[in-house]
């Protein structure tokens, strides 16, 4: 406990003074420093693994911060949640000791072991299928309509991997995965969805594993693969299936969704998003219909159990288990 409160105090520290002394760290792309309200803000919300943002992160942070301090933290925090889930899971394994392990050496082998080896090769998919990786600075981009943008590149793709693997939720860029930098076509849509799911269901063996009864483990998934199926289900229901002519027209409610995505890709990303209290979105889940925006706020509720997030899913449904046989004798 000691050395997660320390490592997590330690972690705030040094992403705030990097968001505050951004005008004087190279690669800053002429960004001044962040506030020091906002700084601290977007430390705790990281280190946290909550990734809540109130800034716009293609105008506010350089390639330095958001490569070395974010997407840092990306990777440290998803493997403190893991490193947690364990040490509860030595708990139900070694009856007879007060022996849970060591957290430095669970931190480092759930990074090391687990989520850098995934990135890579999710960041390699992410690239080949026309997401950027750089670290160019601001480009001016012509309109169709007259008049130009500016658009700078960054170390998109590697950041974007971490971001849905670790349940982490952050974007580069201020709309998140629905910005064609981050999430290109449908392919990458999806492939991102499995990479916020595949380490909340795979810790579920890891468990069974460790108690030495798979069967247990496996209980576990049913149940959290059924709530997400379940919920799925639902939300594809409502987003295809509402009247009117609009509705008709566009083949469900398109409003607020990118077309390379469609309802379907939407609907599969916002429950997924949810459920794992990652929040990245793909979409604006304010433009859901009543019900699919029902779903999705339900999804926030049991965002730590179903599946949840990296190891705090795991934890979160044992500890409700727990609850259950208590309460029912």
């Amino acid at each position: 406990m000691r050395g997660v409160l320390a490592f997590s105090a330690v972690s705030v520290l040094f992403l705030y003074l990097m968001q505050r002394l951004q005008g004087s760290l190279p690669g800053s792309l002429g960004f001044v420093s962040i506030p020091a309200d906002q700084a601290f803000n977007t430390a705790a919300s990281f280190v946290s693994n909550t990734n809540w943002q109130s800034y716009s992160g293609e105008q506010s942070m350089g390639h330095v911060v958001q490569t070395g301090g974010l997407a840092v933290q990306n990777f440290v925090s998803a493997s403190v949640g893991i490193a947690v889930a364990v040490a509860l899971v030595r708990g139900f394994a070694r009856s007879r000791t007060g022996e849970l392990g060591n957290f430095w050496s669970d931190l480092v082998r759930g990074t090391v072991r687990i989520l850098l080896p995934i990135s890579v090769i999710g960041a390699i998919v992410l690239v080949a299928c026309g997401a950027i990786q750089n670290f160019s600075g601001i480009h001016e981009v012509g309109q169709f309509m007259g008049g130009s943008q500016q658009w700078n590149g960054g170390a998109v793709a590697s950041q974007e991997a971490i971001k849905e693997l670790g349940t982490n939720g952050g974007g580069y860029f201020n709309a998140n995965s629905a910005h064609p930098f981050e999430n290109p076509n449908g392919f990458t849509n999806l492939f991102e969805v499995f990479l916020i799911l595949v380490i909340p269901f795979a810790l579920t063996r890891t468990f069974g594993r460790m108690v030495g009864s798979v069967k247990q483990g496996y209980a576990i998934l049913a149940t959290m693969v059924t709530i997400w199926v379940g919920f799925t289900a639902l939300m594809m229901w409502t987003e295809f299936h509402h009247g009117g002519p609009a509705f008709d027209i566009a083949g469900g409610a398109m409003e607020g969704k990118e077309t390379r995505f469609g309802v379907g890709g939407s609907s599969i990303f916002a429950v997924a998003t949810t459920l794992t209290s990652t929040g990245a979105v793909d979409a604006f889940h304010s433009s859901l219909t009543g019900f699919g925006g029902g779903i999705t706020m339900l999804g926030m509720q049991l965002g730590e159990i179903a599946p949840g997030g990296t190891g705090s899913g795991l934890y979160g449904m044992l500890i409700m288990a727990i609850i259950a046989v208590f309460i029912a004798g």
